[in-house]
């Protein structure tokens, strides 16, 4: 009898544990979005850094897969972000600039997004951090904590009153020393360095810029920085998650301006050691972007001594970020999720750091567009696996789709697993990228393909200098081979294929701009 009841619990504990197997085989793999603002594509070890060193967010690329070619859908965070979150071109969203993130018109962003779709699969989404995107969109998320007007997350136009409130909490308020400033977006007061518009002027005449104007230390313990807000948000919803289904993602701000680390992020590189843009003192007599950021009004971006100051600063920010990912990536591991969790790391847009004489994104220069992207699934895609196909953002919605087994929601992207599975593919090896914020006033479109860029408007009558980049030869775009080169003829050829590829784009895309593309000419007679 002993030997038969014995016999019982054995054969239970198998069916048991085969049956936790078979359960844990069929559960849905967990997204974990983790999305960085004004990140760069060569700010990375990873991308080729050799100053920076982020072994936390290489990590997701060597144990998945990094793309090297991967271009922002438009150059501006709330246009990209809505494109991101609805696989739509920013054509299709409506989301053309940041203000109708904040002030949403009919119309705008009607499509669900990722998150809204796979709730409805049964998975549970939370969301920290910055959303920059239309506010109605944000009913989905079941983070604990909401803003009272409308029961919505602390995500969007609620994230700097969140983060002001949340160093109330943890960080005593100090009063300004000699030379110090208010820090409008946390509240707290900052040391400007040599870039920072107020570091000439006294407190008596002290004026309020906007965010990228600053640059500095912010004087706040590094333990409580907004990053580090975001980080312990998003690791407390693992613990809070592990158990179920989930869609969680984790918005950095920066290293978005204002570009002010704190604590030993500040000048953890030198600003004497960092290298100046080799295009910094490009006199873009023949770009499209001569006057782009109001460049001519801020020329200490072109001032290869104070430049270094941002580009330590911004180092900094990203070294920050690098660490939380790490620290969000044990937490992954100590819940045994990690194997099951699909983790998607990217950025919205780039920064030009002084590139051209630049400051922020807004323009189809490698340094705002190319942006970089990781992912990693270690159940289904093999390590250390590399991409140099062109890409976009606007092909996570339809991956996130393919790998969770959620359908095949419509969508202007394409799943980027056959690239990442080494498999033929249909799509084509370019990539295109919008800017449809003010009209024809400024380049529209930019199409990449085989180490070619070209930038035109969307209309055949505008004024603005169509150009074209060979980055083989060109890497930094200070040779426009079009707009005022007198052997721009030569390059005929490649315009027109360059301009049938974006035909065949937009006529994909059902655009409204493809006649006034169709009849634009490119290269002058």
């Amino acid at each position: 009898m002993k030997i038969i009841l014995l016999f019982s619990l054995v054969l239970f504990i198998i069916i048991m544990g085969n049956s936790a197997v078979a359960q844990t085989l069929k559960k849905k793999p967990n997204v974990l979005f983790i999305i960085v603002d004004q990140l760069r594509y060569d700010a990375l070890s990873i991308g080729g850094n050799t100053i920076i060193k982020t072994p936390n967010i290489d990590r997701i690329g060597r144990q998945g897969v990094y793309f090297k070619n991967n271009y922002t859908p438009m150059a501006v965070c709330a246009p990209a972000r809505a494109s991101i979150f609805t696989g739509r071109t920013v054509e299709h969203t409506g989301m053309l600039n940041n203000e109708l993130a904040y002030h949403p018109q009919p119309g705008v962003m009607p499509q669900q997004t990722y998150d809204e779709l796979l709730t409805t699969a049964g998975y549970v989404a939370e969301y920290y951090g910055k959303y920059h995107s239309t506010p109605d969109h944000t009913a989905v998320y079941q983070n604990p904590e909401k803003l009272t007007s409308k029961g919505m997350p602390i995500i969007g136009a609620g994230m700097e009153q969140h983060f002001k409130d949340y160093l109330k909490k943890h960080v005593p308020e100090q009063p300004a020393k000699s030379g110090d400033y208010l820090d409008a977006f946390s509240g707290r007061y900052y040391t400007p360095n040599p870039l920072d518009k107020h570091f000439n002027e006294t407190p008596s005449t002290s004026k309020i810029y906007t965010q990228p104007d600053y640059h500095g230390r912010l004087n706040i313990p590094a333990e409580y920085t907004l990053t580090a807000m975001q980080a312990k948000e998003t690791i407390e919803a693992l613990e809070r998650l592990k158990d179920k289904a989930f869609s969680l993602t984790c918005s950095f701000h920066f290293p978005h301006a204002p570009m002010l680390p704190a604590g030993k992020y500040y000048q953890m590189y030198e600003p004497k050691n960092m290298p100046v843009p080799v295009s910094i003192k490009d006199d873009m007599k023949n770009s499209p972007y001569k006057n782009a950021n109001a460049r001519l009004n801020n020329m200490e971006y072109a001032d290869t001594a104070k430049i270094k100051y941002m580009i330590s600063d911004y180092y900094g920010l990203v070294k920050e970020v690098d660490d939380w990912v790490g620290k969000i990536l044990d937490k992954l591991d100590e819940l045994k999720i990690t194997n099951n969790t699909i983790i998607i790391f990217t950025a919205d847009h780039g920064e030009m750091l002084g590139s051209h004489g630049l400051r922020e994104k807004n323009v189809f220069y490698e340094e705002s567009a190319h942006v970089p992207l990781m992912i990693s699934y270690p159940k289904v895609i093999k390590p250390n696996t590399v991409v140099d196909h062109y890409t976009s953002n606007i092909d996570l919605f339809a991956t996130i789709f393919d790998y969770t087994g959620q359908g095949t929601p419509p969508s202007d992207g394409q799943s980027l697993r056959d690239l990442i599975e080494k498999k033929p593919s249909p799509r084509p090896n370019y990539v295109v990228t919008e800017w449809d914020f003010r009209g024809d006033v400024e380049p529209n479109y930019m199409i990449i393909k085989d180490g070619w860029k070209m930038f035109i408007p969307e209309t055949a009558t505008s004024p603005v200098m169509n150009a074209l980049y060979n980055l083989k030869d060109d890497p930094f775009e200070m040779n426009n081979l079009l707009g005022n080169n007198p052997n721009q003829a030569k390059y005929a050829g490649k315009v027109n294929e360059l301009k049938g590829n974006l035909l065949e784009w937009l006529s994909k895309n059902a655009s409204k701009h493809i006649n006034g593309v169709k009849d634009r000419m490119i290269v002058k007679n």
